[in-house]
């Protein structure tokens, strides 16, 4: 049995990633979405284990003492991170997990996890970025430029990513992911057990 795939999606703020990411679960099989941990309050509607896992400040601090998360990181006061058991577990049974997450927690990542398959979400261009920024109505003038100054930054980062898909259309963006995640379940390198038992039988 192969292993599964952790397929890691960044982008700015306003790329639409969570909207990809959200229309990919629909459409795939076999792949689950990475559940973070948090300090911070569940807010209304949030289930414990779907959203998030809701824990104390002691108990996320053990986490990090005791290796036990990917990645982590404090926001606002309140810490964020990904617990590691959870995503070898699921690696081992064979499926994939969908890890939505910004630049600096993805680099982390790659260091625990370099054979990921790590897919930058861009926008079309940055004056499109600004209009579905603005279009959200979600932010004061303020938090929208504080945005838009760290989305130059992050775009940046892109080369860092294995590949990058350009969200002008939503169904062609998620029909690129999709064939990513094909295409890595096909690489040589993930499927070397397969191949030594075709050649030593």
């Amino acid at each position: 049995m192969r292993k599964g795939c952790l397929v890691v999606v960044s982008g700015p703020s306003g790329a639409g990633k969570g909207t990809i990411c959200s229309a990919f679960l629909e459409r795939a099989s076999g792949i689950a979405y990475s559940v973070s941990a948090t300090t911070r309050s569940p807010r209304r509607g949030e289930v414990d284990g779907r959203d998030y896992y809701f824990v104390d400040e002691e108990s996320f601090k053990k986490m990090i003492d005791g290796d036990e998360l990917l990645e982590w990181a404090e926001v606002y006061g309140n810490y964020y991170g990904t617990p590691l058991k959870k995503i070898q577990e699921k690696i081992a049974e064979g499926k994939d997990i969908l890890l939505e997450i910004d630049t600096q927690g993805a680099m982390q990542v790659k260091k625990r996890f370099p054979n990921g398959v790590f897919v930058f979400i861009l926008p079309p261009s940055l004056a499109e970025l600004q209009r579905r920024i603005r279009g959200r109505g979600t932010e004061g003038e303020r938090d929208i430029e504080k945005r838009l100054a760290a989305s130059e930054g992050e775009i940046k980062m892109a080369s860092d990513y294995r590949y990058v898909i350009v969200n002008d259309k939503l169904d062609d963006a998620v029909s690129s992911l999709s064939a990513i995640v094909e295409a890595e379940h096909c690489r040589a390198s993930r499927n070397q057990d397969i191949i030594n038992e075709i050649v030593n039988n």
